[in-house]
Formats: C-alpha cells, sequence, structure tokens
C-alpha cells in the first residue's frame, strides 16, 4: 500500500468512527448561539488557526438564508497586528484571551481548535471565556484532548493519532456542521 493509499485509508477509518453525537451537540450550540444573536469566536494556532478563518467564512456566509438569523463569528486568529503586539508586549499566552476581554460578552461562544489541546494561549482563553467572561466553549480536538477536552463545555476528538488527519479532520468539522446548518435553515424556511 503507498503511503497515500495508507493515509486516506487511515481518514476514512477515523472518519467512520468520528463521534456523530458530539459533532451534532457542537452544531447545536452554534445554531443557539445563532438564534440568540450571540457572539462566536474562533481560535487556534498554525493549521488550526487557517481553520479557525475557514469556520469564521463558512458560518458567516454559506448559512445565509432569508429569514433565518445571520451568524456574527470573528476568527481571533485573522488580527495579526493585534496577535503580535500582545505576543511581545505581554506574552503568547495571551494573545487570544486579552482580546476576548476586549469582544466577549456573557453567553457567548468560543469555538477554540488545538490538535493536542494543549496550546496554552488555547487553553487561557478558554478559562477567561468561560470563568471571567460567562461564555460557553466548544473544544475540537485531536485523539487525546488535551487540557481542552478538560476545560471545554462541549468537545469533538478526531480520533486519529496523526496531527495531518486531526487538521482534515477539524475542516471536515466544519463543512459538515456549515453545510448542515444551511440545510437545517433552508427546510425550516420552505
Amino acid at each position: 500500500m503507498s503511503f497515500i493509499d495508507d493515509y486516506l485509508h487511515k481518514l476514512s477509518t477515523a472518519i467512520n468512527n468520528l463521534s456523530r453525537e458530539d459533532l451534532n451537540a457542537s452544531m447545536d450550540l452554534i445554531v443557539q448561539a445563532g438564534y440568540d444573536d450571540r457572539q462566536i469566536f474562533v481560535i487556534g494556532d498554525g493549521g488550526s488557526a487557517a481553520t479557525a478563518s475557514h469556520i469564521m467564512c463558512d458560518l458567516n456566509k454559506l448559512t445565509i438564508t432569508p429569514g433565518k438569523p445571520r451568524f456574527r463569528v470573528l476568527a481571533l486568529t485573522d488580527n495579526m497586528p493585534l496577535i503580535t503586539a500582545w505576543g511581545n508586549d505581554d506574552s503568547f499566552e495571551v494573545t487570544f484571551a486579552e482580546p476576548l476581554r476586549n469582544f466577549m460578552r456573557e453567553g457567548d461562544l468560543v469555538i477554540a481548535i488545538s490538535t493536542s489541546g494543549n496550546s496554552p494561549n488555547i487553553i487561557e482563553a478558554c478559562r477567561v471565556a468561560k470563568e471571567e467572561i460567562g461564555g460557553t466553549v466548544i473544544g475540537w480536538t485531536g485523539d487525546k484532548g488535551g487540557k481542552l477536552a478538560e476545560v471545554a463545555d462541549q468537545v469533538v476528538k478526531f480520533p486519529d493519532p496523526d496531527i495531518g488527519r486531526q487538521e482534515d479532520g477539524h475542516l471536515i468539522f466544519n463543512h459538515a456542521i456549515a453545510n448542515a446548518i444551511r440545510d437545517k435553515f433552508q427546510n425550516e424556511a420552505a
């Protein structure tokens, strides 16, 4: 079996083993935030930062349906001047926590993405979101979950040990959820 065949076989196996219940629970929290006119913040580092931007795009645009709520999603990953200012002037650990203190309000939602589940800036942001602000945290992690699985209110783990496939999985979470929301909204509007 070639590397590509093996990679895709393992990805397919992980998708088959993915908890649909957990994925649906994430979708339900996102939909409720939309109905409640709550702000949604998305955070992640590295490849997960790119996924955060993608989630913001899909939830803000793909789900638009006449007569249904429009999501208000902000990827905190997309403001490099602010990230680097906090990282340089204070510490990398507060790069998302401090902007949440500016923008987040009680009842808002954070989608935190981390393959390891142990990124210090992600964990600190989740702590601030929950303990200081009174928000809800969804954690999308790799197979182990790390500290994020302990601090998040709702967790979806991608059941594969490979970071690349975990990142693939998080994009699949995004596309499955955004398209399911669009479908739900269109059916409700019909």
